[in-house]
């Protein structure tokens, strides 16, 4: 049943007149709900949290209501959602604008994207005017869903809708085409943006450049690097990453190699970036001695190594059905201060289950809640079965415990898991002993 939020006698918050606002600037303090509802995980403890902080006599404002949005759309709690929303226009509360492009920047990614495409013409439902970011925001959710000619079609509209595109908005339908392989379109777009006196930005040549690079063609995109240069727009670390790519991709390692020290020596000092196109390839290659001393020549360097670095050893090494070693690498990573993320902890117990050590898994699957993270449903399935197999009852069960606290997996899932690696009988009356032991 869905928690019930609000309350018909819920008092809406306490305006203060503009003039007394004015005149008496509230100090900015840190609002105890705001900081508590961050540290929650399920989108009913966030609500119950709320309602507690309500019924003990705290009004709740917009910085409550929007932290709440938040929380709930991160567990993808859309009913919630759209219960708090619904209040917030019943009682007329003044909303900021930035509420909205989170909605949808959010609905972009997880979809629907219709449901983006009605946060964007309800704003001014809810006494918020869309600006240009917003529309920026939008457009990006429908290139991003396959929904180019909508959101081109909207750009050539913007005008009429009272916005002036910028070069953000020429990007993203550019990002569209180049997406789809259609280079000639993408090219009138940028004479378009132009013609319209927009100033085309480093984002947009990077743009252009990745696409002919990941289709080999390095003489044009070469070409295009001088063009962008003799025009006075300076490259960043992500342009050189880009040429360096090209490069990798084109078994050319040297060279991409030496655009390191071109890049430095036109005054762009190399970033993780472009450290990572390097140790990408070579580890593709086999080569993880040599990916691993990148890393000391980065410290050299005073550039600190970040987890998108450490995880492409972490993922090499793995698929070598090394993850041992890759687990040496997430204790070398702790070591140097810099925090594993959900992908360095999935990807590593995948690994342990992969070659079957599920002791070693059980520990990464400590380390990895002890984060706050939590594992693909496959792999919890794959982490109990293991341990199952191999007669580690209390590890099962731990493993249950913890995807119950998460309301992951079903009863029905876990006959269904259980009764196939050891048979109809023996698998129900297996899963009758974890499921009393788990309690």
């Amino acid at each position: 049943m869905k928690p019930k939020l609000f309350r018909t006698n819920l008092r809406p918050p306490v305006r203060v007149p503009r003039s007394q606002s004015r005149s008496r600037p509230r100090p900015k303090t840190s609002i105890p709900f705001v900081s508590d509802v961050k540290n929650l995980h399920l989108p009913r403890d966030a609500v119950g949290l709320f309602r507690d902080y309500r019924d003990s006599g705290f009004v709740h404002e917009y910085p409550s209501y929007s932290s709440l949005v938040y929380r709930l759309l991160r567990s993808r709690s859309y009913g919630l959602v759209d219960d708090v929303l619904r209040f917030l226009k019943e009682n007329d509360v003044r909303c900021k604008e930035t509420l909205f492009v989170a909605l949808i920047e959010h609905y972009g990614k997880a979809g629907p994207v219709e449901r983006a495409l009605g946060v964007f013409h309800e704003m001014k439902d809810f006494n918020t005017v869309p600006s240009l970011q917003s529309l920026n925001a939008l457009l990006n959710a429908l290139v991003d869903n396959g929904r180019l000619s909508d959101a081109d079609g909207m750009l050539r509209e913007s005008r009429a809708m009272g916005f002036r595109p910028n070069s953000i908005s020429f990007n993203v339908i550019m990002k569209g085409w180049l997406k789809l392989g259609k280079w000639e379109t993408a090219n009138r777009v940028f004479d378009e943006m132009l013609e319209k006196g927009v100033q085309p930005t480093v984002v947009t040549y990077n743009s252009m450049l990745g696409y002919l690079c990941r289709k080999g063609n390095m003489v044009e995109a070469l070409e295009l690097f001088d063009d962008m240069i003799k025009k006075g727009r300076r490259a960043n670390a992500v342009t050189y990453a880009l040429l360096m790519e090209g490069y990798c991709l084109a078994g050319r390692y040297n060279e991409a190699r030496k655009l390191m020290f071109d890049m430095e020596y036109r005054g762009c000092k190399p970033k993780t970036v472009n450290y990572g196109v390097l140790m990408n390839d070579l580890a593709k290659r086999g080569e993880i001695d040599q990916a691993r001393s990148l890393l000391n020549e980065m410290r050299k360097r005073k550039v600190k190594p970040d987890v998108v670095m450490y995880n492409i050893l972490i993922t090499y090494l793995c698929k070598q059905m090394k993850a041992v070693e890759a687990y040496r690498i997430l204790l070398d990573m702790q070591v140097e201060g810099c925090v594993p993320n959900a992908a360095t902890y999935r990807m590593l117990l995948d690994g342990f289950c992969t070659i079957r050590d599920f002791e070693g898994g059980l520990k990464v699957l400590n380390a990895m809640l002890i984060g706050k993270h939590c594992p693909r449903v496959e792999t919890f399935h794959c982490l109990v079965v293991g341990l199952l197999s191999d007669g580690n009852l209390d590890g099962a069960c731990f493993v249950i415990e913890e995807m119950e606290k998460r309301e992951i997996g079903t009863r029905e899932v876990w006959e269904n898991v259980v009764s196939c690696h050891h048979g109809d009988g023996h698998g129900h009356e297996l899963l009758f002993e974890l499921v009393s032991a788990a309690q």
